[in-house]
Order: C-alpha cells, then structure tokens, then sequence
C-alpha cells in the first residue's frame, strides 16, 4: 500500500492493489483509512486484491494501462513468476514502473539488467537524492 494509490486514485484511476494474502486485511484497513467515504468514493475505492506470482495472475485481466510495483525484486527465486506475471498484467500500451532498492545480494541488478530486457523495453529512471532507489520504466516486447 504505500503512497500510490492514494494519489492515483483520486484522479480518477481504477485503482487495483495486490498483495500475497496474509497481507490484504492490513491492506483492506488501509484503504478504510485512507480513502474517503461516500456513495462517490466508494466507486473510487481501489480493489484489494490477492495475487501469488505465476499462479493466479490468470484472474486478472491483460493490458493495464499503468503498473507500479514497490519493493517487488526482492527473491531471485521468485523472479520467474513476477516475470510470468508482469507478461500477463501489461499488454503492449502498458507502462510498468518498477521501483527498489538495488541489493546485490537480492538479484536486483540482474532482473533490471538481464532478465526484464529479455521480454520489455526497458528505461532505467534516474533515482533522485531523495529516494536513492532505482526506478525501471519497462514496456512489453512481446507483442
């Protein structure tokens, strides 16, 4: 949950927020919280969703228009499924912005660098002094 989907949101976005599902209810309280009542905003209110990598990403539609992820690379084991499941969210209008901390340790630099190029387009984005995280624009290569 973080920042985005409070400011998406209000713009009039259709706003879906996925998480493993040990996370939703925390998530769920979250949108509560932050998200402003009302017969309006409860047709704003952004969709809690469940969604394990390479499993059940066939539930969701193809084609967002925009997908961010926060924090998403963080498992080289998991990297097959995330790659499986960002083929299946984003269609070829879709931009996906992936942000996260660059730990060797953790992969990163390999998924952004080896593994994404294989199926999108990718722009590395310039991290800011504020946020010294490394931003990856990606759009599908695949169609």
């Amino acid at each position: 949950w973080g920042v985005t989907p409070p400011l998406v949101n209000p713009l009039g976005g259709d706003v879906t927020i996925t998480d493993l599902p040990v996370a939703l209810d925390q998530i769920r309280e979250n949108v509560r919280r932050n998200v402003p009542g009302g017969a309006t905003a409860a047709r704003r209110r952004p969709r809690v969703r469940a969604l394990a990598w390479g499993l059940d990403h066939g539930a969701f539609p193809r084609g967002y228009d925009v997908v961010l992820g926060a924090d998403v690379v963080y498992e080289p084991r998991s990297f097959p499924a995330l790659l499986a499941t960002l083929r299946h969210l984003c269609g070829p209008r879709s931009v996906a912005l992936l942000c996260c901390g660059m730990r060797r340790e953790l992969g990163a630099a390999r998924f952004f660098h080896e593994l994404l190029p294989r199926h999108f387009r990718t722009d590395p984005l310039q991290p800011s002094l504020e946020q010294p995280r490394c931003p990856h624009g990606l759009q599908s290569e695949d169609f």
